[in-house]
């Protein structure tokens, strides 16, 4: 009776103790510490890692989708009226991107490479072959007159070539050419002038089978914050660009991997070397991908703002002082003098007034936001979505006749997004983080489990506490009849 009572008691205790334990424990959040801590110290750049195999060579398949704008209505732009465009895509293109003359530096904390990218066409996924024609701005041309606007003897001979030849503001060129490069007759003949000019233009010259610059990243091995964030690009840790330090900053990784053990509350940091800036995002919402869940970060309005509504781009605006309105950025300081504007595709969180100055303009968040899904635990990404568009300042030049009376606009030439065929991760590393996931959530729901388990015993302790308290009540029930 005495060792019943012991082990009925000693039930209770454990129970007590194990609802105590269980909950200090998600209080403090141990389990979650741990779980943190190890993954902290494996997503390291360094030989033998998962981590550093995919930085190396990424495993999903990247398919990139272009879609150009199609002008309608040359003869009436250049009588001053408003541009007319059609949509024409998508040209699809299977990207490769392994990081090549990997070296690691300063006892591994570091590690240099170059992103090389190689794009093939793929005509299955495609609107049609490469040799499309699209009709558009004619950007040598463009480039040129605005080189040349304020020397008037030089443009003179230059307006002159032209008219012999037949060059005018718009031109035709198939798909291939203006993505990867095509001979220029007015740059062939301008280097007469200038021998250092390039007579072959494309708006993705020089970009296929090659590399966007010299990388410099730090590994995590110090901080896990610091993995594969860049350090210097081309030998530098700034830009020279812009017309503040804080626009030059190089900041953040290069928007294709990202630390472990993100919070909601964090700003991401990105360099693209697209953008020639450094831009951030921020977190929107929770999401899945694959069944894995993942925070969805994007960009907002403010880094593209004007000045006005976010002081800080006022470093943005080339010459200083010179700037345009939301949503658009001049690259022509880091595109060799092009008229070159990058926005989001078909001007989406831009001002108003450039939608409304090109007819076909439809902006929508889904098609054309910015978006990077990632693991919260891993840093892993699971879905991307980089969506930006090439547009051309036109403007009426009075010593080009070319220009004819056309209206101050940022024309469209074309954007580019990820196919909704290319999902990030792929199925063989989403089985693999899946795996992590249940490890982890088994883990940290052990305090849990210690609760659940410390009410069990409670309950079976009370049931215990009953069922000897019921002989006893009985016996004295009876003892009357007995002594009758």
């Amino acid at each position: 009776m005495l060792l019943k009572s012991c082990c009925i008691y000693s039930t209770g205790a454990l129970s007590i103790l194990l609802l105590i334990a269980g909950i200090a424990l998600v209080l403090s959040n141990v389990f979650t510490h741990f779980v943190q801590s190890a993954v902290e110290k494996e997503v390291v750049l360094k030989n033998g890692t998962e981590a550093f195999e995919a930085w190396k060579n990424p495993p999903a398949p990247i398919y990139m989708q272009f879609y150009f704008f199609n002008l309608t209505n040359p003869m009436e732009v250049l009588d001053g009226d408003r541009p007319a465009v059609i949509e024409i895509g998508p040209y699809t293109y299977r990207e490769y991107r392994p990081m090549e003359q990997v070296d690691f530096q300063d006892n591994g904390t570091k590690v240099a490479a170059v992103n090389t990218k190689t794009y093939i066409f793929q005509p299955n996924m495609s609107r049609g072959p490469e040799s499309d024609l699209i009709r558009t701005i004619n950007i040598p041309a463009m480039t040129v007159m605005e080189q040349f606007k304020d020397q008037t003897i030089i443009a003179n001979l230059i307006s002159s070539y032209m008219k012999g030849t037949g060059e005018g503001l718009f031109t035709t060129h198939t798909v291939g050419e203006l993505l990867w490069g095509y001979e220029d007759g007015l740059l062939k003949a301008l280097r007469t002038l200038r021998p250092e000019l390039d007579d072959v233009f494309g708006l993705f010259y020089k970009t296929n089978a090659s590399n966007d610059g010299d990388y410099v990243f730090f590994t995590g091995q110090q901080n896990y914050k610091d993995f594969s964030r860049v350090d210097t690009w081309n030998g530098e840790s700034k830009l020279n660009w812009w017309s503040s330090d804080d626009c030059n900053m190089i900041n953040g990784t290069n928007g294709a991997f990202f630390h472990p053990v993100i919070t909601k509350n964090e700003t991401l940091y990105m360099f693209s070397s697209d953008l020639c800036r450094s831009l951030y995002a921020v977190y929107e919402e929770d999401v899945t991908v694959k069944g894995i869940p993942g925070y969805l970060f994007s960009p907002p309005s403010k880094v593209f703002a004007n000045h006005t509504v976010n002081p800080a781009n006022a470093g943005f605006c080339v010459p200083a002082g010179n700037c345009l309105g939301s949503g658009l950025l001049n690259v022509s300081r880091c595109k060799q003098g092009a008229p070159i504007i990058m926005s989001p595709p078909h001007f989406y969180q831009a001002d108003e007034k450039y939608v409304q100055d090109v007819f076909g303009m439809r902006p929508n968040k889904e098609q054309h936001q910015t978006t990077i899904v990632i693991n919260p635990l891993t840093g892993i990404i699971l879905e991307a979505a980089k969506r930006l568009q090439v547009n051309v300042y036109l403007e009426k030049i009075p010593t080009f006749s070319q220009t004819g009376n056309v209206r101050t606009v940022i024309f469209p030439v074309v954007f580019l997004l990820p196919s909704s065929q290319s999902v990030v991760i792929d199925d063989a590393s989403a089985m693999k983080l899946k795996a992590i996931v249940v490890k982890q959530n088994v883990v940290v729901n052990i305090p849990f489990m210690l609760i659940g388990l410390g009410i069990v015993l409670g309950g079976v302790f009370m049931f215990l506490m009953c069922r000897q308290k019921v002989p006893e009540s009985t016996a004295a029930e009876r003892q009357p009849l007995l002594s009758s």
